[in-house]
């Protein structure tokens, strides 16, 4: 397949105005393909001679093509390009009749079957660049255009679009034309959905799932249509601009790649946001999240849209930001609906121990880009920058912003950027012209410091005495301007320094306005902590005495965000090598069993297990990791045996399970259907015992098929390929490899769950001959399957638990002989990079 080039995109819209597409899709032809219909109609400039360019597409069988009227030989379409030449200026119509194909890699139009009820479903994802899946088009942001749209469903189903739909009968609906949009923000969803329906403010709200979930999903509506409803109505305090498109649907979608997808007026979302198992608070925190960051793209990314795709954080960046501090914002409660238990918790604290860790891991690789690249030379290529440095990176970016330039002045300047290009497209430079005309302050030259820069800043603090007090310098390694706080800590010597007591929060320009210059701090403080409240982006250190009282009195600090920032000091002190994984370990053992903050409690231990014992320890050393593991979620169900804090128990409970070196005590849960004193075995914790038998060899085929047979469900099905994937057992390995990457039966998400049974690393010896064999087959099947499986391939299947000099040289020698495609070559790349930095940490 050719892709678009920004050389391409930009000559083509000099030369094109597209008007409107009038798409007339038929999803009743089969259960591999649909008939796709479409009338294009755009105006070549008047400015231009007679020219050529092209449309995009990719089907199965291109039957008819007609210009003005005037057939096209369909013979002429080369990959996924259809020549169209000698266009005169004026008015032109293209009709392009085409049969698609149906996914099952979440891409283009896919298609699911749920095995629960035997139903069907159908939903789009066309982003970045695969509308050419579903119907001819000009595939490119800036070239918006009116989308007139009809489908044709079996009967039974609902129809969902960017705007309200009406069923005219006989299985034809129609959806209202959209305003002005880009290509890859058209949305279908089709099925026998359950729905959910209210309206606020005069706007249809609707929420939907697979039947299958119904009763799961009832059990939420009014916790997530009054999340809605709140930030529906915070963003119109924010923004100057009313919601801009006809209603707001939410629809949770099987085997979905992203967690969820910003259409305009039809916000498409995993359905594991579905829940049904239990889950803990800080989930729904992050659920709510999701709910508030797609709402912040109505706006940022679908009123004003990037113009060429260098320009992804203008979309990315702003929703993770927007999505973050809205949800901090918005009034718990507010509709009459009981607030979540997490209301009132700051979003900030998971955001710095989650997303943010996901930003510095990012920023760190050679595969490291600025928030705002310059050079973005085609759609393969801007693919890759949807990651941790576009989203979390350029959120925090962001929050530092707000936090130098003041709120009032950047809202300000955010609502001018869309008075200036609503149902446009714009770029950086228009944003930044936006927010100068509010301030005094260079934004300009703030932009370039931090949006055109890669990698991470690093503060270290040094504290030396002035007569009867201190004073504070900071060693700034890198080049952007920070404005922090910082926290002097205490003692609290009422409870022999067990409990730290903030004596004052000190503001911080770094550069100091006058470099080298000490500021005074006063006595010497028990802790001093750079970037308290994780105002900024970058990695702070701690003095001698500071991380003694830090390894001592950690969870004696008063706030969870800034126990964040302390234990992500932390963590990127193991990373860099300058702290044992083992002291960070012990970190845990000593303070875990005292947080009172899930997202902290669940990220700590998800470091610890995954990094830690998995990988930065050696294979010996990993077992005394694993006892440690145990003893502190024994701790934690210690703690939670009254039954008060249930997300905590969840926790410790999934995290026993995962660490278990014995199969006994969780065999005994099992068979029991609870853990003593609660809770009960659901279907999540009764796959995740299974798998870990599995593992342990522990279990077996009749076993998985029982439980399969309990769950059919897709997680069930999902459960069962990873749990037969984890059994130790030569033959199953094979079966499961050649399911992987043979047969290409397998959806997305059951290649993912059987990828992630198949390496463990307590089955090393017995998967050995896979790890070459990784090399050779991942790019096959990346090249087969394309960008979305070939992700999956990298991120799931890589052989991460190989930390060995051979599986590095092996994927090096992958990546300069073998020829990946993009998606993988960038997936391979930053594992390396990952087996690197392991390697070097087990060296010491």
């Amino acid at each position: 397949m050719s892709v678009l080039t920004r050389d391409e995109a930009q000559t083509r819209a000099r030369l094109l105005d597209v008007h409107r597409y009038t798409i007339d899709l038929d999803l009743t032809a089969g259960d591999d393909t649909f008939d796709s219909r479409t009338v294009i109609r755009f105006t070549v400039r008047a400015d231009q001679d007679t020219t050529d360019t092209f449309v995009e597409v990719k089907p199965a069988t291109l039957r008819t093509v007609t210009l003005d009227g005037q057939p096209l030989d369909p013979d002429t379409l080369n990959e996924n390009r259809l020549p169209l030449k000698n266009l005169t200026p004026g008015e032109h119509e293209l009709r392009v009749h085409a049969e698609m194909r149906y996914s099952r890699t979440g891409e283009g139009m896919h298609r699911f079957t749920d095995p629960t009820d035997g139903e069907t479903y159908v939903y789009t994802q066309l982003f970045m660049d695969d509308v050419q899946r579903v119907f001819a088009a000009f595939d490119q942001p800036d070239l918006k255009a009116v989308f007139d749209l009809t489908v044709t469903a079996p009967e039974g189903w609902t129809v969902l679009a960017n705007s309200i739909t009406d069923h005219l009968g006989d299985g034809r609906w129609q959806a209202a034309p959209t305003p002005l949009i880009s290509t890859y923000l058209v949305a279908v969803a089709a099925g026998p959905w359950h729905s959910v329906r209210t309206e606020h403010r005069g706007l249809p709200f609707g929420i939907h799932c697979r039947r299958s979930l119904a009763r799961h999903l009832d059990a939420d509506a009014d916790e997530l249509l009054d999340i809605t409803r709140q930030c529906y109505d915070r963003y119109h305090e924010k923004f100057d601009e009313p919601y801009p498109f006809d209603s707001y649907d939410q629809a949770f979608v099987p085997e979905f790649n992203a967690g969820a997808m910003e259409n305009p007026g039809l916000v498409t979302f995993r359905d594991e946001f579905v829940y049904r198992s239990a889950v803990t608070d800080t989930e729904r925190q992050t659920r709510a999240m999701v709910i508030a960051h797609e709402m912040a793209h109505m706006w940022f990314g679908d009123l004003v849209t990037l113009r060429w795709w260098d320009d992804i954080w203008l979309n990315e960046s702003f929703a993770e930001y927007m999505g973050y501090q809205t949800l901090n914002e918005v009034t718990p409660g507010g509709s009459g609906v009981e607030p979540p238990r997490w209301r009132g918790t700051d979003t900030w604290t998971d955001f710095g121990v989650s997303r943010k860790a996901w930003g510095y891991d990012a920023d760190q690789r050679p595969s490291t880009h600025p928030v705002a690249p310059e050079a973005v030379d085609d759609t393969a290529s801007a693919l890759l920058n949807f990651d941790g440095i576009s989203y979390a990176k350029g959120a925090s970016a962001l929050r530092q912003l707000v936090t130098w330039l003041g709120e009032k002045d950047f809202l300000a300047g955010i609502n001018t950027h869309f008075a200036r290009h609503r149902f446009a497209n714009a770029t950086l430079a228009d944003f930044i012209d936006s927010l100068a005309s509010h301030t005094d302050r260079d934004v300009h030259a703030w932009a370039d410091a931090w949006l055109r820069t890669t990698g991470v800043d690093t503060l270290t603090p040094h504290i030396a005495p002035d007569g009867g007090t201190c004073t504070l310098t900071v060693d700034h390694t890198g080049s952007r301007p920070h404005r922090i706080a910082v926290g002097l800590y205490d003692q609290d010597v009422a409870d022999e320094g067990r409990h730290l007591v903030l004596r004052e929060r000190l503001d911080l320009d770094i550069p100091q306005t006058r470099p080298g210059e000490p500021h005074p701090i006063g006595k010497r403080p028990a802790l001093l902590l750079l970037n308290d409240g994780d105002l900024t982006y970058a990695k702070i250190r701690f003095d001698p005495e500071s991380f003694t009282t830090v390894t001592n009195a950690l969870s004696g600090l008063p706030e969870p965000l800034t126990r964040a920032v302390v234990w992500n000091a932390l963590r990127d002190a193991v990373r860099d090598g300058h702290l044992p994984a083992t002291a960070y370990l012990d970190a845990a053992r000593t303070h875990l069993p005292y947080e009172t903050d899930l997202a902290l409690v669940q990220g700590v231990l998800a470091f610890a297990a995954t990094q830690i014992a998995d990988r930065y320890l050696t294979p010996d050393q990993r077992p005394a990791a694993l006892t440690t593991l145990t003893a502190l979620c024994r701790d934690l169900l210690r703690r939670t045996e009254d039954g008060d804090n249930p997300g905590l128990r969840l926790i410790a409970v999934r995290h026993h399970i995962d660490a278990a070196a014995h199969p006994d005590t969780i065999a005994a849960w099992l068979a029991d259907g609870t853990v003593p004193g609660g809770p009960e075995l659901d279907p999540e914790l009764r796959w995740r015992v299974l798998a870990r038998l599995a593992v342990l060899g522990a279990t077996d085929e009749n076993a998985i098929a029982a439980e399969l047979e309990r769950d059919p469900s897709a997680a069930g099905q999902e459960g069962a390929a990873r749990c037969r994937a984890a059994l130790p057992d030569a033959d199953t390995k094979a079966k499961a490899w050649a399911s992987m990457f043979t047969t290409d039966d397998l959806s997305n998400y059951l290649f993912t769950a059987t990828a992630r049974g198949f390496w463990q690393p307590e089955q090393a010896d017995l998967v050995r001959e896979y790890v070459p064999r990784y090399f050779q087959d991942a790019i096959a099947v990346a090249a087969r399957r394309g960008p979305a499986m070939a992700d999956a391939a990298g991120r799931w299947a890589f052989p991460a638990h190989a930390v060995d000099p051979a599986t590095l040289h092996l994927g090096e020698q992958c990546l300069r002989d073998g020829d990946p495609i993009p998606a993988l070559r960038r997936k391979i790349a930053d594992q390396l990079d990952d087996l690197r930095r392991a390697l070097k940490v087990r060296e010491g």
